[in-house]
């Protein structure tokens, strides 16, 4: 019984009661019928004795739905509250009317909440700047050594920094994405050849010359690192007088690497977060619009990685749906199909779990048009309507407002119900929760799979 919540445990116990008074009602009636000896009473008895265990169930039932109503759903609600305040660290206060049937339990939650936000805000900024210091000093090591396009990669060849020009070199071959290999960029023979030269950290600064998997060929210098091991490549920029923005996660360095997703600890998968508008709601029949998608690393959304783009569905766009989405025939005239689309999609999802809300949905079009173009969208999947009934309960709303309203994310009415919109939206709740199903101990793929699996139905109730 260890592992059932405390709503089915009240359940259970009511069932308990009503089986009770299903016993105590037909031994009182065969109790009764046989002191009174009279065998023309037995219809009396009977029916008796069934009008005692029909309203007696009928009792259990309803004294049932007002203490899951008014206690149980309440508890639930306020253990889900605590775990999010604990593990996400949210402002947010305690609504305390929600548990005005538990007695002073609400008002003295959400006295304890602010008491405690003040001294748990000022530990958590401590803690912030305590590592900010700790990798600013790494980085001003780095940026001495870097008066071109910086690459910094592990020394199993993945990214865990890249600048701006950067980005563009490798944009010419595809989108930049953190924990993605250079082999993937770079024709391993030549990278592998640079780092040859440069066996040892000891060696410094060493020119290499390297070629993309696009036949460009650069030219710049590669540094080898004691501490954390890895590498840094510094080439000849394609604009050097160009911003610099850097994308970066020195904690990827700590990264263990794992061929078992199942095993593997949900901060060390990479999601791509995606959604799609489409010309209705069949996934047989409809066609996509609109694809967005961006990329969640370490936990972390990371919105400089985002695939984007307009789709032309090969029809016209009914009316009811460009009132939904705001996407029309013209605004996708000269759009790419979906078959193209969806090549390039792969390619920016590649080795990463895909996430999306109400995801059975959306995989049915990446699915139907990647069988028609000989590709195949086999990735691990989560879905955020689980998560949201995982962290807040089956009984609460899942649709992605209330996840966000709860999480207290804040999604612009110009995005919503845009792909890339509703997408980031999706990739912060998901952010948002990721601490609480740590904390109870969902911190891999495979437990999250098969907790979510409990929650299977509420796909066909939620959209």
């Amino acid at each position: 019984m260890g592992g059932v919540g405390l709503r089915l445990r009240i359940f259970l116990f009511f069932c308990v009661v009503g089986l009770g008074f299903v016993v105590v009602s037909g031994g009182a009636a065969i109790l009764g019928y046989r002191q009174a000896g009279t065998p023309e009473a037995f219809s009396a008895f009977v029916t008796s004795g069934l009008v005692g265990v029909f309203g007696g169930l009928a009792l259990v039932t309803f004294i049932w739905r007002l203490f899951d109503e008014h206690i149980g759903r309440p508890i639930d609600g306020l253990a889900a509250d605590f775990r999010l305040r604990a593990q996400a660290a949210s402002a947010r206060s305690i609504d305390a009317g929600a548990a005005r049937y538990l007695g002073d339990l609400g008002p003295a939650a959400a006295a304890l909440h602010r008491s405690s936000q003040a001294e748990a805000q000022d530990e958590a900024t401590a803690d912030r700047i305590d590592g900010l210091e700790r990798q600013r000093a790494q980085f001003l090591r780095i940026l001495s050594d870097i008066p071109v396009a910086v690459m910094i990669a592990t020394p199993s060849h993945q990214l865990v920094l890249y600048d701006g020009q950067a980005a563009d070199i490798l944009e010419r071959v595809s989108p930049p994405r953190l924990m993605a290999s250079l082999y993937d960029y770079f024709e391993p023979q030549t990278l592998d050849a640079a780092l040859d030269r440069v066996p040892t950290a000891r060696e410094g600064l060493c020119a290499i010359s390297i070629t993309s998997r696009a036949g460009h060929l650069y030219t710049g210098h590669l540094r080898r690192f004691d501490a954390p091991a890895g590498y840094a490549l510094m080439l000849t920029p394609l604009a050097p007088s160009a911003a610099r923005p850097l994308v970066y996660d020195f904690d990827l360095f700590d990264r263990a690497p794992s061929d078992a997703v199942e095993a593997t600890a949900l901060r060390d998968l990479t999601f791509v977060v995606f959604d799609s508008e489409t010309t209705g709601l069949d996934p047989a029949r409809d066609e996509v619009v609109q694809l967005g998608a961006v990329r969640v690393v370490n936990g972390r959304v990371i919105p400089s990685e985002r695939f984007e783009t307009l789709v032309n569905p090969g029809r016209s766009i009914p009316a009811a749906s460009t009132k939904v989405h705001g996407i029309d025939d013209t605004m996708v005239a000269d759009a790419p199909a979906l078959l193209e689309v969806c090549a390039a999609f792969h390619g920016f999802a590649d080795g990463a779990v895909l996430l999306a809300h109400n995801a059975p949905f959306d995989m049915a079009f990446l699915r139907r048009a990647g069988d028609a173009a000989g590709l195949r969208f086999d990735h691990a999947v989560l879905d955020t309507v689980h998560l949201s009934a995982i962290v807040f309960g089956g009984a609460a709303e899942h649709t992605l407002d209330a996840i966000c309203d709860r999480l207290d994310i804040e999604v612009r009415a110009d995005l919503r119900h845009t792909a890339m919109g509703d997408a980031i939206a999706t990739a912060q709740a998901f952010a948002a929760m990721l601490p609480v199903l740590e904390a109870r101990g969902l911190g891999t793929y495979g437990a999250v799979r098969a907790e979510a699996q409990k929650h299977a139905r509420i796909l066909k109730l939620e959209g």
